[in-house]
């Protein structure tokens, strides 16, 4: 979808500020939102069919733009619970009163030796990107490709700036899934490619000069610019 998320290419939210030796977390309750997140999906098909993105990038605009990543993280589940019927909005509202008004009252623990193994194996086994498919590269290193000016309603990884330009394949990396599909099951693979464009091709007048940009792009994104 079109939505705040797809930041790339905006102006007028300020400078990226890098951080120096920048922490894991920034504070002990992202680590908690993290330990939730991860622990849940062992028992619970919470972001189902979906997944996580589908909820992050439903969240209302301003309250986006306000949210610090984890706190991104926190809405998601909270809006995925709901859905589910594992939370209702009552019980949510009910313990958020008791820790705002209570700032003694002990935060409930589990502790679970085997579902924190199960979640470690699953975060640090290797997952590779690449993946069969019976179809051929319809574009070669080197082809001229204009990327498709489309606009899905779900979720989508091609970037608003990009849509209706021209760029140049560098790199076929190989077939890896698709994240457009609507639900994580039909995410068949395609070939990925890395395209590059001239920064005049993208901005314009206002392009610095001398500057280009690699884009890693699926193969339906785009069109024979010949």
């Amino acid at each position: 979808m079109n939505g705040v998320h797809d930041m790339g290419g905006m102006h007028g939210f300020g400078s990226i500020d890098i951080e120096a030796d920048e922490p894991v977390f920034h504070e002990e309750w992202e680590g908690r939102v993290y330990g939730m997140v991860t622990s849940i999906r062992e028992e619970h098909d919470v972001y189902g069919p979906y997944g996580s993105r589908h909820y992050i990038e439903n969240i209302p605009p301003a309250r986006y733009l306000a949210s610090s990543y984890y706190e991104k993280w926190m809405l998601a589940l909270e809006a995925a619970l709901l859905r589910k019927g594992l939370l209702t909005t009552e019980e949510l509202d009910d313990r958020t009163r008791r820790f705002r008004d209570d700032a003694t009252i002990q935060v409930p623990e589990r502790n679970d030796p085997d579902l924190a193994e199960r979640v470690r194996r699953r975060i640090y086994a290797p997952q590779p990107l690449e993946q069969q498919t019976s179809s051929a590269p319809r574009f070669g290193v080197g082809d001229l490709i204009v990327v498709r000016n489309i606009h899905p309603t779900g979720h989508t990884r091609l970037p608003r700036y990009v849509r209706g330009k021209r760029g140049v394949i560098t790199r076929i990396y190989g077939a890896q899934g698709f994240q457009d599909e609507p639900t994580i099951a039909d995410s068949s693979p395609q070939h990925v490619y890395s395209v590059v464009f001239d920064a005049n091709e993208l901005w314009g007048e206002n392009a610095e000069s001398n500057q280009r940009l690699y884009i890693d792009m699926w193969e339906c994104w785009m069109e024979s610019a010949r």
